[in-house]
C-alpha cells in the first residue's frame, strides 16, 4: 500500500489523484465491495461505496419507503359546479 493509500477506520482512504489516474482498478474494488474515503489535499471530501443489488428493496426492507396503494379515480364524484378555470385559479391562489 502507498503513502496515499491508508486504512482510516475500516474504509481506505484514496487521493483525488490517485482516483483519476487509476480509475479503473478503483471501480473494480468498489465492484467487489470495498469502500473508499476520497481526499482532496489530505480532507475527506467523499465517499466512494457499492451500489446495492437492489436498492430499493434494501430501502424498503429498512423501513425507509411506504409502498404505494392503488386508487380507484372511477369511484370518485364529479364536480360539475365549477369549471377547470375556476379550480386552477383556486388553487394558484394569489400568485
Amino acid at each position: 500500500m502507498c503513502y496515499i493509500c491508508y486504512e482510516v477506520s475500516g474504509m481506505q482512504s484514496l487521493a483525488h489523484r490517485r482516483l483519476r489516474n487509476e480509475s479503473a482498478e478503483v471501480l473494480r474494488r468498489v465492484q467487489a465491495g470495498q469502500s473508499f474515503r476520497i481526499t482532496n489535499h489530505g480532507q475527506a471530501v467523499a465517499l466512494l461505496i457499492p451500489v446495492p443489488d437492489e436498492p430499493l428493496e434494501q430501502l424498503r426492507a429498512a423501513g425507509a419507503t411506504i409502498p404505494a396503494t392503488g386508487c380507484d379515480f372511477t369511484a370518485l364524484e364529479r364536480v360539475d359546479s365549477l369549471t377547470s378555470r375556476e379550480v386552477l385559479d383556486d388553487l394558484r391562489g394569489d400568485r
